[in-house]
């Protein structure tokens, strides 16, 4: 960690303190102009401003007894960054929410803000995925990333897990929010995959929460409040009525996000949150079309045809990791071009499934619609 100055050492202190939030932060700020200055003020002047006798008298404890330089050596240890929101570097979707964290813990490879991005979106849902869960999750990943989206997720057992992992596997990068600190590994079954995201170049591990906080329920609400508001959008592939997933999304909606579901099995209680979701007026998902038809503008696309280069990849596709669909039409447009009635003939492919298909393949530089909507290879 390089040196710090004495006002962003004051916002770490700060952090670290559990009675001082975002809003209190904020208005501590706005009473005595800089964090160094509420750092240093008076008792008396701290039970001013609606700190409460109590909190204002834990908070002289605290400064007493808290020492940030030893602080600021174990983050250092971890190679773990900070960001404040006072700094330019902040992500700016993330910035534009109501409550942003003052101040984001950060693991990753790059130290330049490899949070600070223009295309992120979220991918959430059940700890209990099903075998459709899992196939729908890393479909719809694979076909964002290969879109040149960075995925955020939770690091939470199952679609959480299966989200990160699709990412890195397809090549791509993806956020981890934390609902503890971040020298905690949490689930512990997700070791291999902290450390791929953190420690390996795949991403960034990302909380507001300080150093030893232990993971527990009611510290999620304020995760997924993050999860949404580094992201375009939020996609719940599965979950219960009552998930998690759900408050997420509830945060997109209320953040100014765009929510998407993906619907399931009708016999599945898992697919009972996506369906609760699209009532509430969710888009409703079956490929990737419809998250980027919805999203175009939000990330610079304004022509009619979503193009390869709008989106960073241009790349011949590993027929190993295509999907059966992908193979089917590839195989129609192996000899020649073909208008997108004979690929629904040729492939024996629904007109949607068909449509779709031909969208991602298109985007990911394979084939090219040529006018008309016919396509061939690129």
């Amino acid at each position: 960690m390089t040196m710090m100055d004495e006002e962003k050492k004051c916002w770490v202190a700060f952090s670290v303190f559990p009675g001082i939030g975002p809003v209190r932060f904020k208005l501590l700020l706005n009473y005595f102009g800089s964090a160094k200055a509420a750092w240093r003020a008076p008792t008396s002047e701290l039970k001013k401003i609606r700190l409460g006798e109590k909190l204002s008298d834990e908070f002289e404890h605290f400064r007493k007894t808290f020492d940030v330089e030893d602080y600021l050596v174990r983050l250092a240890k971890l190679h773990v960054s900070v960001l404040t929101l006072s700094d330019p570097k902040y992500p700016r979707l993330l910035r534009e929410i109501s409550d942003p964290p003052f101040l984001l813990y950060i693991k990753g490879r790059k130290t330049d803000s490899p949070i600070n991005l223009d295309r992120t979106i979220a991918v959430v849902g059940t700890r209990k995925v099903t075998h459709y869960g899992v196939e729908v999750t890393q479909r719809i990943v694979s076909d964002l990333v290969a879109c040149g989206f960075t995925i955020v997720s939770g690091l939470a057992y199952g679609v959480d897990a299966v989200a990160h992992q699709t990412a890195i596997d397809s090549g791509g990068k993806t956020i981890a929010v934390l609902g503890c600190g971040i020298d905690i590994i949490a689930p512990p079954s997700n070791a291999r995959l902290y450390h791929q995201i953190g420690e390996e170049g795949c991403g960034a591990i990302v909380s507001e929460m300080p150093l030893g906080l232990r993971p527990n329920k009611g510290l999620f609400p304020a995760r997924n409040r993050i999860i949404s508001g580094l992201s375009l959008g939020v996609v719940v592939t599965e979950g219960a009525d009552d998930s998690g997933a759900l408050i997420t999304a509830r945060n997109a909606g209320e953040q100014g996000r765009e929510v998407f579901a993906v619907p399931g099995p009708i016999t599945s209680p898992y697919s009972k949150g996506p369906a609760k979701l699209i009532k509430q007026g969710a888009k409703l998902v079956d490929s990737v079309e419809d998250i980027l038809e919805e999203l175009k503008e939000k990330i610079g696309v304004t022509s009619k045809t979503l193009r390869p280069q709008d989106f960073g990849r241009n790349q011949r596709l590993d027929l190993k990791n295509a999907t059966k669909e992908e193979r089917k039409i590839l195989a129609c447009l192996s000899d020649h071009q073909m208008h997108v009635d004979e690929v629904v003939r040729h492939s024996g492919l629904t007109i949607s499934v068909a449509a779709a298909t031909l969208t991602v393949l298109e985007m990911k530089g394979i084939i090219k619609d040529f006018g008309d909507k016919v396509y061939g290879l690129v």
